[in-house]
């Protein structure tokens, strides 16, 4: 059997403005990134990021390629309602960008919108308790956090009112049954973000699975969580990981530039 070809996805570098560009790049970096962390559900869940300007255009990664092929070309741009803005031989899923418009509309400091449908994420919002005061990673979620009902697929514009009030100004969603969702002011905020996130959800799924009674942590080291992390980032937040994050892909899978 012959093996399939490689998408040939003609390079948008020069049509683009250099903001974009950079846009594009960053947003390529984070779904390979998600998919290198085991995080991605083959083609079905979906990073955003809303490009500068006053439109209020997204990009989105094309429905029907896995994380590990998006390429900053190869993203679609779209509009608030999920129009394409350009000509791309892919689709947009509808479904997709419902909970992520919605956050947009509402959220101006929500540039980069982060969902996966990770095991250990899907696990842990399946559990009445949500996310437990259990480790480091941990009091970072808890002290900004939020979850909203699983009510099926994001099919219904009706169901956003209510994701949008149950976020509120949060920065972690527990989406019930479903998964886990961060924003960011950069691309690099809400991928540290999920790190946080999902690494708080494995150690709990792993500390429950022992059998022994766990320790909580108190809720004064919860409140005191966010100016913690502002030291210890030295106010960069995402932005102090992400230059280690795109060497960690120039060395094993640099064609998310292209």
């Amino acid at each position: 059997m012959n093996a399939p070809e490689r998408l040939a996805i003609p390079s948008l570098q020069h049509r683009v403005s250099p903001e974009e560009w950079q846009a594009r790049v960053d947003l390529a970096a984070c779904y390979r990134l998600v998919a290198a962390f085991g995080w991605s559900d083959l083609v079905f869940t979906h990073i955003t990021v809303r490009l500068p300007g006053p439109d209020h255009h997204f990009l989105i990664n094309p429905y029907g390629m896995m994380f590990d092929e998006i390429t900053a070309s190869s993203l679609v741009k779209i509009d608030l309602d999920g129009n394409k803005l350009e000509d791309s031989p892919f689709p947009v899923n509808p479904a997709g960008f419902t909970i992520h418009s919605a956050i947009h509309a509402a959220r101006d400091d929500a540039l980069c919108v982060l969902h996966v449908h990770s095991l250990n994420g899907v696990a842990v919002s399946a559990q009445e308790a949500g996310v437990l005061p259990l480790s480091q990673q941990s009091i970072f979620v808890l002290n900004s956090l939020a979850y909203h009902d699983y009510e099926g697929l994001a099919l219904n514009d009706d169901e956003r009112p209510r994701l949008v009030a149950d976020f509120g100004d949060k920065t972690y969603l527990m989406l019930r049954n479903h998964g886990l969702l961060t924003v960011g002011k950069t691309v690099a905020d809400a991928f540290l973000n999920m790190y946080i996130f999902e690494a708080a959800c494995t150690i709990q799924v792993r500390a429950m699975a022992g059998g022994s009674p766990l320790r909580h942590i108190g809720p004064a080291i919860i409140d005191n969580a966010k100016e913690q992390a502002r030291v210890v980032t030295k106010s960069l937040g995402g932005l102090l990981a992400w230059p280690a994050l795109l060497r960690k892909l120039e060395r094993s899978d640099p064609g998310y530039r292209s």
